[in-house]
């Protein structure tokens, strides 16, 4: 098939616009190397998002040792994380103070974490969060109070936590938008009843 001159053009500009958006993306700094190097050893995982998105998908679930705060501190060298995943790490509140200053992070993983009230404080300021995963943790009714600000957020999960139906509603009332999930509870098999002995019939004597 002949190319119209059209056609070149076009095929030209879609080359050079790819060329222009790969010197555009910027290179990692050697912070950022370093961090991503170190969560690698570990056996984590960080990936961009997309070949033309340097944003990062960052997880610890999937490390080989134990994930304590000390590991999670690294993720402060990586400010394009959008998805972090710490699920079933040994991630503390104060662990957490690693994650405040990610303002582009939409998806977090805390489900069976040590996690508590105290931890989602380090949380109110990720105006871009929209997911979140609590399951599992010993975040009450006080901890969401400090999501109420999150505009953004439209999933969270707390299934097997202690939030009651009173703090699902506040925060409901602060986020219209948002969906929570708190599970189905398996109620517990009810004992059987202890079987009514028949009175013995007297044999006739």
């Amino acid at each position: 098939m002949r190319m119209t001159t059209t056609m070149i053009a076009a095929a030209s500009f879609l080359i050079l616009a790819g060329m222009a958006g790969a010197e555009d993306k910027p290179m990692p700094t050697e912070a950022e190397k370093q961090a991503t190097a170190a969560i690698k050893k570990l056996g984590g995982q960080v990936l961009e998002l997309a070949q033309n998105d340097a944003r990062l998908d960052v997880a610890f679930h999937l490390a080989d040792g134990k994930i304590t705060d000390a590991e999670v501190a690294l993720v402060k060298d990586l400010p394009k994380t959008a998805n972090l995943n710490l699920r079933g790490t040994e991630v503390t509140d104060a662990g957490l103070a690693a994650v405040k200053d990610l303002k582009g992070l939409m998806r977090l993983h805390l489900e069976k974490t040590k996690i508590t009230d105290a931890g989602l404080e380090q949380l109110k300021g990720l105006e871009n969060l929209e997911y979140l995963n609590l399951y599992g943790t010993g975040v009450t009714d006080a901890g969401l109070k400090h999501l109420e600000g999150l505009k953004k957020l439209r999933r969270i999960y707390l299934w097997q936590t202690p939030v009651t139906d009173a703090g699902v509603a506040a925060l409901k009332a602060a986020i219209p938008e948002i969906q929570i999930t708190r599970g189905v509870e398996l109620a517990k098999p009810a004992e059987p009843k202890p079987e009514e002995k028949k009175p013995e019939e007297k044999k006739p004597e």
